[in-house]
C-alpha cells in the first residue's frame, strides 16, 4: 500500500506529470498480470459507473452500484417500473452468454465453441430476421442507416432481455399485490414497465457523437433499441392495445429466444 501511497503522489500544480503518473501506474500494473493467474473476481470498471456488462472471457455479469438509481431502480419505485428498467438490464446481460460472441465461450470463458452446428445453423437463421429489420432503421439526422451486423448481439439481448424481465413480473405478480403506484399517470402497471424501458435510454446525442455510434457502435442508437424492442413484442402491443399491422405492432415480429 505505501509503495503504491508513493507512486500516486500528486501535486496541483503539475497536472501533466500526475497524468504520467497514472499511465504508467497502469501499464505497470497490466504488465505485472502477465505472470499472475487471471482474477476472474476483478471488475474492468468502478463500482461509482452507471452501466453493466457480460464478460465472455469470465463468464461473469456485472452490475456497479452507480446503476441502482433511478431510472433503472429505486426501492420505492413500483416494481413494474424497476422490472423495466434494472430487470431488463439484467436479462439483457444474461442474453450476451448466448448471443453471436457469447456462444464462442464456454462455461469457463475459454474461446471455444459450444454449440453443434446445427444450433448455431437455427441461431443465424433466426438473428437474419434481426439484420434485415435494424437494417432499415435510417437515423435521418446523419442520412445513415443502423449497422445490422455490428449492433446484431445487442439487439438480441435488447429483445431477449425485455421478454424475460416481463415474464419475471409477471411470475411475481402471481404471488403479490402491486400496491405502489405512479399518481397523476392513468397507466396500468403493463403499461408502466414498458414505459420505463422507453425512458431508460433516452439521450440526446450531437451529430458527430451519433456518426461515430453508427459506424463503429455496437449497439443501435437508443431511439430504434426501444423501437425495436417493442415493436417486436406481443406483450407491448396488447398492453398498449396496437392495431395489427402498426408500426409499432407489425404482423412479421423478430425472435431469436
Amino acid at each position: 500500500m505505501d509503495q503504491v501511497s508513493n507512486e500516486l503522489s500528486f501535486k496541483e500544480d503539475t497536472h501533466f506529470e500526475n497524468v504520467l503518473k497514472m499511465l504508467q501506474f497502469h501499464a505497470r500494473t497490466n504488465h505485472n498480470q502477465l505472470s499472475v493467474p487471471v482474477n476472474r473476481t476483478a471488475w474492468v470498471t468502478s463500482p461509482a459507473v452507471v452501466n453493466a456488462y457480460y464478460s465472455r472471457s469470465k463468464n461473469m455479469i456485472v452490475f456497479p452500484a452507480g446503476i441502482l438509481q433511478p431510472p433503472f431502480y429505486h426501492p420505492a419505485f413500483p416494481r413494474s417500473l424497476n422490472y423495466g428498467g434494472i430487470g431488463v438490464v439484467i436479462g439483457h446481460e444474461i442474453t450476451h452468454g448466448f448471443d453471436d460472441r457469447g456462444r464462442q465461450f464456454d462455461k469457463n470463458g475459454n474461446l471455444q465453441q459450444w454449440w453443434k452446428a446445427e444450433d448455431v445453423s437455427k441461431f443465424y437463421q433466426r438473428a437474419s430476421c434481426m439484420l434485415d429489420q435494424y437494417g432499415e432503421y435510417k437515423v435521418d439526422e446523419v442520412g445513415l442507416k443502423i449497422n445490422p451486423v455490428n449492433t446484431l448481439g445487442e439487439n438480441i439481448a435488447d429483445n431477449a432481455g425485455i421478454k424475460i424481465s416481463y415474464q419475471a413480473y409477471k411470475t411475481w405478480r402471481e404471488t403479490h399485490d402491486e400496491e405502489v403506484t405512479v399518481p397523476y399517470v392513468n397507466l396500468t402497471h403493463d403499461q408502466l414497465f414498458f414505459l420505463n424501458f422507453g425512458q431508460i435510454w433516452c439521450e440526446v446525442n450531437s451529430p458527430e457523437a451519433m456518426l461515430t455510434k453508427l459506424r463503429s457502435g455496437q449497439h443501435s442508437p437508443n431511439r430504434f433499441r426501444v423501437i425495436g424492442t417493442l415493436s417486436n413484442s406481443e406483450e407491448f402491443s396488447e398492453a398498449f392495445n396496437c392495431p395489427v399491422g402498426s408500426r409499432m405492432n407489425p404482423e412479421k415480429k423478430c425472435r431469436v429466444w
